[in-house]
């Protein structure tokens, strides 16, 4: 399953309803290492030990890009229900975002 695109506002107002952990890959369309971040996130989804994941092109989310200091692309951005957790710019392979992004033991 792809991971699910978001526009701006609708990230917003999915903020408001988020009950734990999830992750956000703000991107570029035309970045290399955009769509190499995006197809490592879709391998870490495939495991379902993930949090939900969402991406959001930063072009279209200056509310977002400046709330939370966005220095580059990809960026993903770990949030939960009290809004930013983390930044991580340095996706450096499946097994340091997957670390990033499982879900805790139940």
């Amino acid at each position: 399953m792809p991971i699910q695109e978001m526009t701006e506002q609708q990230l917003l107002e999915h903020m408001n309803a988020i009950q734990g952990t999830e992750a956000v890959l703000m991107y570029t369309p035309l970045c290399g290492t955009c769509k190499l971040a995006e197809r490592m996130l879709d391998i870490v989804q495939a495991t379902s030990a993930a949090v939900p994941l969402h991406k959001l092109n930063i072009n279209y989310a200056p509310l977002l890009r400046e709330r939370w200091q966005v220095a580059s692309v990809p960026c993903l951005a770990i949030i939960g229900e009290e809004g930013l957790m983390h930044k991580e710019y340095a996706l450096r392979s499946v097994d340091h975002i997957y670390r990033l992004l499982k879900l805790p033991a139940q």
